[in-house]
């Protein structure tokens, strides 16, 4: 399976819940490919060794976004940035509601363990087996495996509760 910049956004995006920061996750992911290519040992396949790449630009991200999260609960609701909403207005209920669970899904899949939604995001939206998730991951396909029923676990557990 080769890698396309296409499959690897897709794979950020439901990482991070938003397209912006896919974008420049994916951009940061070719740019530290490009610079850490004497590294690369060409026994390993390409593919693995981006993911893996990109997989560690989502988790700096993830720690970026929490230390964002902190700050902007100490500035407090009264800032101009807290009071930004954007204007989603769908055309239809149907629409709304489909939107609703959408998002829901997104922000249960990006608030989900890092050690969960990785296995999870590379098999089920990237089509990865186990064994090639486990290699990216750097663990047996066994904890793929668990991990995978553990964040489903979780994933039907947060959309129960909200809905």
């Amino acid at each position: 399976m080769t890698t396309t910049k296409g499959g690897l956004f897709r794979f950020v995006r439901r990482y991070t819940g938003d397209d912006e920061d896919a974008l420049d996750l994916v951009q940061e992911t070719y740019t530290a490919a490009w610079l850490a290519i004497h590294r690369y040992d060409p026994a390993r396949s390409f593919d693995v060794w981006l993911r893996a790449i990109a997989l560690n630009k989502c988790r700096d991200w993830g720690r970026r976004r929490t230390v964002r999260r902190w700050i902007r609960q100490t500035v407090g609701l009264d800032a101009p940035e807290a009071t930004h909403v954007a204007d989603r207005t769908p055309d239809t209920d149907a629409l709304i509601d489909d939107r609703r669970r959408i998002e829901r899904l997104n922000t249960a899949l990006r608030d989900l363990p890092d050690n969960l939604k990785a296995p999870l995001l590379l098999t089920s939206i990237d089509g990865r087996s186990q064994q090639e998730a486990a290699q990216i991951l750097g663990i047996t396909a066994k904890a793929v495996e668990t991990r995978i029923a553990r964040a489903r676990q979780k994933l039907a557990s947060a959309m129960m509760c909200e809905g």
